[in-house]
């Protein structure tokens, strides 16, 4: 019985060894470096010339977003007009990537990690929001990431 089970581990390591396979060439991917790069410019312009500006810059024509009471907010237009509101003019929006991934064919990434959001309310008290985002973004035919779901 022990000679017969090695006679049957060698014919398998016999035909492992022979198949032929087709050689898997990997599509080359951008490096996930360029989609946390354009994570970080997204939130320094945030910084600097304001939330709703900064989603208009970065947003894809077909962006959409979720917000509120799981509201969906629609285009690149759409989600200008939703932070562009007197109430959120003077909020201020944090968030890092904790992790990212670049599709095969390198045309779609997503992103998640933390954020968090700062805004006075009506009675002047501050409002202190945290929580996790996943961002889906695509990769424009210039080479530029814009984000498709927020």
């Amino acid at each position: 019985m022990k000679q017969f089970k090695t006679i049957i581990a060698g014919a398998i390591l016999l035909l492992t060894a022979c198949k032929t396979t087709k050689a898997i060439v990997a599509p080359t991917t951008p490096d996930k470096s360029v989609v946390l790069q354009t994570e970080m410019d997204f939130e320094k312009m945030a910084a600097q010339k304001g939330i709703a500006a900064a989603f208009f810059y970065y947003a894809d024509s077909s962006a959409v977003i979720n917000r509120g009471n799981d509201s969906l907010i629609y285009g690149k237009q759409g989600v200008f007009n939703y932070y562009n509101t007197p109430a959120l003019k003077s909020a201020t929006l944090t968030w890092h990537p904790d992790f990212i991934d670049v599709s095969s064919k390198g045309d779609l990434a997503y992103t998640y990690g933390k954020y968090q959001y700062q805004n006075t309310d009506a009675n002047g008290k501050l409002v202190v929001l945290s929580g996790v985002f996943h961002t889906v973004w695509k990769k424009k035919a210039d080479g530029t990431w814009r984000f498709v779901w927020d």
